[in-house]
């Protein structure tokens, strides 16, 4: 529940409900705050450090399940462990992602387990359902993907009979933790699924679920700063991203090919099939559809992670000019890898400013920082408008209010006027949105003028009393 103040008066509050994000990305650091008494930076540490341990031990057990000698899987968990998205939640915190990734595995390893029909596939199923929707809403299509392969698993028969009780002790279970879930928390709010901006047909739209097996197996999003959805400038123009996708989507069928056709294990090569092309049809429709789902492989990454033994199991079948290869690969992957790792960590602990969060702030300087901290305690009727998220976790005593930052072409989207007047108002923005930047957030105030401004560090602080 995000309360925040209403635009119609400023006086009142407006809380909304957020179905947006899954739940446990708050509440797995806030059991730790409950638990421990630490801050907030230090919960999000403890939770990304358990979640990786218990999702690399998950996708240890789950590959030995599926045929898989130790040694294959060892080396497959090593494979996931060097590459950037693992090394992310130990940066910065990505909420669902980590929890997600704890999650996979042991799901898998479920869906690999059970045999047959009973109160223990029905349990799982419907258990699996919540847990994976509290670690990430994204989990829903893997979670019809793993009832699907448990489906065909266990109904390994001629028998009709045993397809209809399995489908039974599978989809009743299923539906039932499906309309949980919509009743209890996505009918509350927006969320991803719920906008569509029309039909939009384009070389990515296909082709980048098609390439998920290299840009997630083998971190070519990360690689190339991103594809198609980046930060900052792009590694290549829309020609050569387009070229790229396009030869990454052919390799990873061909790969996908050879995998199936190498690897003796016919349940992990069912997985593979069931999830590599239910994950083409759900992001290519998603992306058709113009959903509000960015085109980065992270969302894709289950598709990296069953891949990867089947992967170290062709290079290990191969000959040694092939594994020297891979070795190589591997090498460019690590090194990318932890210097990404290293530099955050500079950068968070030796560049950024701190306070009783014990989150690395970004988007603010100290001398600001603690400005900041000191109106807040010397007010409790105050307003304070950020334009990153993260800072209004350091308001204790206060209302906060979070814009987007203003584009290039001096537009804030979403922007909304705020009427009414309160108590002190305190608008927080960059040096350089000093103007008109600057206008359009004071604006979006009519009730309030003469707006005073302070500097004291590398931001400036309008407010009026």
């Amino acid at each position: 529940m995000l309360p925040t103040p209403d635009m119609t008066d400023i006086n009142k509050n407006a809380p909304s409900f957020l179905a947006w994000w899954s739940p446990g990305q708050y509440l797995a650091p806030y059991g730790f705050i409950s638990l421990l008494g630490i801050n907030i930076g230090q919960a999000m540490a403890i939770t990304a450090a358990f979640c990786s341990l218990i999702g690399l031990s998950g996708f240890y057990l789950f590959f030995k399940r599926v045929g898989f000698s130790p040694i294959i899987a060892a080396v497959s968990v090593a494979f996931i462990a060097i590459q950037q998205a693992y090394m992310v939640p130990f940066i910065f915190y990505n909420g669902g992602e980590v929890l997600l990734f704890a999650f996979e595995g042991w799901f898998l390893y479920g869906c690999a387990s059970i045999k047959s029909y009973g109160w223990a596939m029905a349990g799982f199923v419907f258990i699996s359902g919540l847990i994976g929707f509290f670690c990430k809403s994204s989990f829903l299509w893997i979670y019809f993907s793993g009832s699907l392969y448990l489906w065909i698993r266990a109904s390994n028969t001629k028998k009709i009979s045993a397809w209809v009780i399995n489908g039974l002790c599978i989809g009743v279970p299923a539906v039932v933790s499906l309309a949980t879930i919509y009743i209890s928390y996505l009918s509350k709010g927006a969320n991803p699924a719920s906008g569509s901006t029309g039909i939009m047909l384009a070389w990515e739209t296909f082709t980048f679920p098609l390439a998920s097996p290299l840009l997630a197996g083998f971190s070519l999003d990360d690689l190339t700063a991103g594809l198609v959805f980046h930060i900052g400038p792009a590694l290549f123009n829309p020609t050569w991203t387009i070229i790229i996708l396009v030869l990454s989507a052919v390799i990873s069928i061909i790969l996908i090919v050879y995998i199936v056709r190498t690897v003796p294990h016919p349940y992990y090569k069912l997985l593979l099939i069931l999830f590599y092309s239910i994950s083409v049809l759900f992001f290519g429709i998603s992306y058709l559809r113009q959903a509000n789902i960015s085109y980065e492989a992270r969302h894709m990454r289950i598709i990296g992670l069953i891949i990867t033994p089947g992967v170290i199991y062709l290079v290990y079948a191969a000959k040694k000019q092939y594994r020297v290869a891979f070795g190589i690969l591997c090498t460019v992957i690590a090194l990318v890898s932890f210097k990404y790792l290293f530099t955050g960590f500079n950068r968070n602990k030796n560049e950024t400013a701190h306070n009783q969060t014990g989150i690395a702030q970004l988007f603010i300087d100290q001398p600001t920082l603690n400005y900041i901290k000191q109106l807040d305690k010397q007010h409790h009727d105050a307003i304070f408008a950020f334009i990153s998220a993260d800072l209004g976790l350091e308001i204790n005593h206060n209302r906060i209010i979070t814009f987007n930052p203003a584009g290039d072409g001096f537009y804030i989207e979403n922007r909304h006027d705020y009427n009414g007047h309160a108590g002190p108002l305190y608008i927080i923005l960059p040096l350089n949105y000093m103007g008109t930047k600057a206008d359009l957030y004071l604006n979006s105030f009519p009730g309030y003028h003469n707006f005073k401004v302070v500097k004291p560090g590398n931001y400036l602080i309008y407010s009026a009393l």
